[in-house]
C-alpha cells in the first residue's frame, strides 16, 4: 500500500477524525509500519440487539492507489487489530466491527466494487470496508442489510454515513 497522502487526501482523514470526535469516538493516530493511521472507537450497548454491546472501530489511512487487493489487506488488517484490542469476549454478549477505510486520490473501479459487494463477516464480528476517493468524496462501502449481524446493520449504516457520507 502506497501511503502518500497528498493534500486532498489529508483534509479528508482530518475531517474523518473530526466527525468521529463529534460523534462521541475516541480518537488517536497510530503508528502502522511507518503510517499514520486513525483509529476510532465507540462501545455502545442496546437492548434490541438482545442485549450486547458492539465495540465499533473505524480505521481510516491514506493509500497512493486503492485497488481491491490493497483493501481486502487492509481490511484483514484492521480485523486482527480489533479482535486483538476487543475480540477476546465476543459472542458473550459483545459484538465487534471494524470500518477500514483507505483514502486515495486514485481508485480503482474493482475497489469499490469489492467493498459495495457485501459486509466481511467472522464469528461474531464485522467489517464494513471503505474505499475513498479523497477529490471527489465517494465514499464506496456495503450499506446494505446482511442476512448476518442484521441487528446491527441500521446502527452501521447511520456510522457509516456520519463518518464517510456518500458524496
Amino acid at each position: 500500500m502506497g501511503t502518500t497522502a497528498t493534500e486532498p487526501v489529508q483534509a479528508y482523514l482530518t475531517a474523518t477524525g473530526e466527525r468521529l470526535r463529534a460523534d462521541g469516538c475516541e480518537v488517536t493516530i497510530e503508528d502502522w509500519g511507518g503510517v499514520p493511521v486513525l483509529v476510532g472507537y465507540r462501545g455502545d450497548f442496546k437492548l434490541r440487539w438482545m442485549a450486547t454491546k458492539l465495540h465499533l472501530f473505524t480505521i481510516a489511512a491514506p493509500a497512493a492507489l486503492v485497488t481491491a487487493a490493497t483493501l481486502e489487506a487492509f481490511s484483514t488488517s484492521a480485523m486482527d487489530y480489533v479482535l486483538a484490542r476487543k475480540g477476546q469476549l465476543r459472542g458473550f454478549q459483545n459484538g465487534v466491527a471494524v470500518i477500514p477505510a483507505l483514502v486515495g486520490t486514485q481508485i480503482e473501479p474493482a475497489a469499490s466494487a469489492w467493498a459495495q459487494e457485501k459486509q466481511r463477516v467472522k464469528f461474531a464480528a464485522l467489517a464494513r470496508p471503505v474505499a475513498v476517493d479523497a477529490g471527489t468524496g465517494v465514499a464506496a462501502a456495503y450499506r446494505g442489510n446482511p442476512a448476518l449481524g442484521i441487528i446491527y446493520a441500521a446502527h452501521l449504516r447511520s456510522k457509516l454515513n456520519a463518518y464517510f457520507p456518500v458524496a
